[in-house]
């Protein structure tokens, strides 16, 4: 019998790109870096922007 190496590995969720003004606009309004917010989006794992507030707003309460 011969083994069948050709299952699909399990991939990683492609990383969500939003736009820079986007990006640049929340970033501008929390008074962020973009770099700082690009981290966020990719730690969340959504472009969704209600998602990538609320999480600023959990790290702020952390300080």
């Amino acid at each position: 019998m011969s083994d069948n190496h050709a299952k699909a590995a399990p991939k990683a969720p492609a990383p969500v790109m939003l736009a820079e003004e986007e990006i640049a606009e929340i970033a501008k309004r929390h008074r962020l870096s973009a770099a700082i917010v690009m981290e966020i989006v990719r730690r969340v794992g959504t472009g969704e922007r209600s998602a990538i507030e609320r999480e600023i707003k959990k790290g702020l309460a952390r300080r």
